[in-house]
């Protein structure tokens, strides 16, 4: 049964057609819309890193010309480097300017109550991008977020048996990237189009070794420099009217701070709008009823977002830095748990 083409008029008999699910109905297509994605949220002109879109634009041509090119080829492009410095962001901006509609899985799902199961799920979703290119005729890819995460091994952590076979199966891609099988006969004709395997994490040194040389992975170390974080910070305010001098002094006032404390950094300036918000629907106790009923009537107060100030940001800003500065400090699980060693 084909299930990739469905009922098709014409082709199977009209009594079994009907025109309930249409004269063309698709039994697989929430399946194919949910295993690839768009990013048609990503609104706005975002700035991409020249050096960043240089290594992953370069990994991509590479593995499609991979048969073409007289060269050994990594499938894999490790992208690693310090917390919220834009990793999966400057990748996913990468592939909406290149019309690459990628499939995506995140560490979580690289363990399971069933042994085997990550394993046949990354050969499954690589093989659905491979069909993307097939069927679409579209670029696509296979992309794992933070998969240190699920992979890495951190003091005495214990390793599974999935965390094994995921490796293994990582690793023979790698080496086989058009012979995958998900559990089938193997048969001649049973080749999957190569597509490059793109994964992040902040520190590959608790990878197997093995995974990580260089003919499997080529490793990008993603370190943001003062141009990159400007320019991406200017871009993220441009609506709110801040110059870019404002810009180079928020930077300079608080150094050495990842890419998302900036990000954070506006998103705390719209606690106060908020809370007048919540105050004009009704006030918290009304807040449950006004957000579940009448957002489906649409008749929800317009909230007006605050208008940026450099006052309001630098607030904001030490803010934050003060609950970072709290965290490092307070220990409190050494309060709690005396016999807690340094």
């Amino acid at each position: 049964m084909n299930i990739s083409v469905g009922a098709r008029h014409g082709v199977v008999d009209d009594l079994f057609v009907g025109n309930f699910l249409g004269k063309d109905s698709d039994i697989v297509f929430d399946y194919r819309q949910k295993a690839t994605r768009s990013f048609q949220y990503l609104h706005g002109d975002y700035y991409i890193a020249p050096l960043f879109l240089d290594k992953v634009a370069c990994h991509i041509a590479k593995n499609y010309l991979a048969h073409t090119l007289d060269i050994k080829v990594p499938l894999i492009l490790g992208i690693w480097g310090g917390k919220g410095q834009g990793k999966t962001f400057q990748t996913e901006l990468i592939f909406r300017a290149m019309g690459v509609e990628p499939v995506i899985m995140s560490a979580g799902e690289l363990e399971s109550e069933r042994a085997g199961e990550p394993g046949r799920l990354i050969r499954d979703r690589y093989r659905t991008a491979s069909q993307v290119v097939q069927n679409q005729g579209k670029m696509s890819c296979l992309m794992i977020n933070d998969i240190d995460a699920g992979l890495g091994r951190f003091g005495n952590t214990q390793m599974t048996v999935n965390n094994q076979i995921v490796v293994g199966t990582l690793m023979n891609l790698s080496d086989n990237p058009t012979r995958v099988s998900i559990g089938q006969k193997w048969r001649d004709s049973d080749v999957t189009h190569r597509v490059p395997v793109i994964v992040t994490g902040n520190d590959f040194s608790t990878l197997y070794a093995p995974l990580i040389r260089d003919g499997r992975m080529e490793k990008f170390y993603w370190q943001p420099d003062r141009e990159d974080i400007v320019n991406i910070v200017h871009r993220m305010y441009t609506k709110d009217g801040i110059s870019r001098d404002d810009v180079l002094c928020i930077v300079d006032t608080f150094p050495n701070q990842s890419l998302d404390f900036y990000g954070a950094l506006r998103s705390r300036t719209y606690d106060c709008a908020i809370l007048e918000w919540v105050n004009e629907i009704g006030g918290h106790e009304k807040l449950g009823e006004k957000l579940l009923k009448e957002r489906k009537t649409g008749k929800l107060p317009v909230f007006v977002p605050p208008k940026q100030t450099m006052e309001a940001l630098l607030e904001a800003g030490h803010s934050l830095v003060m609950e970072q500065e709290l965290v490092m400090k307070s220990r409190l699980s050494k309060e709690y748990m005396k016999n807690l060693e340094d």
